[in-house]
């Protein structure tokens, strides 16, 4: 995958860690120049910049940018410089989330606060169709087309962690769908992916687990390759609309995970 990206420009939402942190990676690992954001900048670890610092470790090149993603007037900001340092975007990745805190597990929604509706669905949903609207004019100018890539959950489908987050997933293929729909019928060679990750070894769940990872986890870094294996396959349009498997692209593709195996598929789905 080195170099296969070169030259192409990246949007990666939430990747000061998690998911969003190994996309950006795992794109700087293939020569593309991301752009990443989050709220949480400066020294650190799980920091904007630091992540970046990583992008260009990788072989790319990381620019970080402070952005909360509950606020539109951020998002437009994000996209207007953007638009003042290029003309085009060849990829948007919409993965930011906000994790409730406390974690929304266990009984029932009547149990948990209301506002966590407004942390899975407005910003894990909401904020994604915000950036694409106003990325939209940069993916149509992109010279070989464009992608966005939705970082969805098999919580989309099935009962996962609460009815809010369940909501919140399967809007989100929806609205992947119905974009995909739109951006064709209007002749636009922009694809909108919805990606499936499986259990993913975040820092959160290693938190969550007494500070050890659990065996079997995919790495944040392993579903970035899936997202720069999909970008540079030249396929994406024949994929629009739909929901594609991580560990499909890494049967398709061939890509390992940091530690050079390629982890189990994702439970729920095999069994």
């Amino acid at each position: 995958m080195s170099g296969s990206l070169a030259g192409k420009i990246a949007v990666v939402t939430g990747a000061s860690r998690g998911i969003g942190r190994g996309i950006a990676i795992a794109l700087g690992e293939a020569g593309a120049t991301v752009y990443l954001t989050g709220t949480t900048a400066g020294e650190g670890e799980r920091t904007i910049d630091a992540t970046a610092r990583v992008v260009d470790e990788a072989g790319g090149k990381g620019i970080p940018i402070k952005v909360d993603h509950g606020d539109d007037a951020q998002i437009a900001g994000l996209f207007e410089r953007i638009a003042g340092e290029t003309d085009h975007i060849d990829l948007l990745v919409n993965n930011v989330y906000r994790v409730p805190s406390p974690p929304a597990w266990g009984g029932g929604f009547w149990d948990h606060a209301i506002q966590i509706w407004d942390d899975q669905v407005g910003i894990g949903l909401r904020a994604h169709y915000v950036a694409t609207w106003h990325a939209a004019k940069l993916l149509f100018a992109a010279p070989d087309g464009a992608l966005v890539v939705n970082v969805s959950s098999p919580g989309g489908q099935s009962y996962h962690f609460s009815a809010s987050y369940g909501a919140g997933k399967a809007g989100l293929d929806r609205l992947t769908a119905d974009m995909a729909h739109e951006f064709t019928l209007n002749e636009k060679n922009v694809a909108t992916i919805s990606l499936y990750p499986g259990a993913v070894s975040t820092e959160f769940i290693i938190e969550s687990s007494g500070g050890q990872k659990p065996p079997g986890l995919q790495s944040p870094l392993f579903v970035g390759r899936s997202v720069a294996a999909l970008a540079a396959s030249g396929e994406a349009m024949e994929r629009t609309g739909t929901i594609q498997w991580v560990e499909d692209l890494a049967d398709e593709f061939g890509f390992v995970d940091e530690d050079g195996v390629q982890p189990p598929g994702y439970a729920l789905r095999r069994s």
